[in-house]
């Protein structure tokens, strides 16, 4: 299934595509008129130049990519970051250095993953007491598998 999305992308980069055939992600580009030198624990919004419309009960996900994290030390700070339906604006993507060197990112260069998800709302039902499981509670190492 092929989902149609509007997108407006004011950067000169191509728009994220799929890499391979069983991608859930697409790659997004850092948009940047220098290169920034993030330095180690800094925070900063890089921007990509594009901006999109989903259709009402889908969201985007922001993800960090394996490659800057394992090479750079370079992830999210809120992963994963969550684009709205009704979000009109450029998408941002917030990274953090958690590498003890400071670390150049480029224009151009692939900074996060972009996954689109389907969603449901959900109707809260008040209740006194909830149906037992064979968890039940149990949680944080409770099933006591490394």
């Amino acid at each position: 299934m092929t989902l149609a999305v509007s997108i407006i992308n004011k950067s000169p980069h191509e728009l994220p595509s799929y890499q391979t055939m069983g991608a859930a992600g697409m790659d997004l580009r850092a948009w940047l008129e220098a290169p920034v030198n993030l330095q180690p624990l800094e925070r900063r919004l890089i921007p990509t130049g594009l901006y999109v419309a989903l259709p009402e009960g889908y969201e985007a996900q922001i993800r960090p990519r394996s490659g800057m994290a394992i090479k750079k030390g370079i992830t999210m700070v809120n992963s994963p970051g969550t684009i709205d339906a009704d979000y009109r604006g450029e998408i941002m993507v917030a990274v953090i250095n958690l590498s003890t060197e400071v670390q150049e990112i480029n224009d151009g260069e692939r900074i996060a993953q972009l996954v689109i998800s389907r969603y449901e709302r959900v109707a809260w039902q008040a209740v006194e007491s909830l149906e037992d499981t064979e968890r039940g509670a149990g949680g944080f190492g409770h099933s006591g598998i490394n």
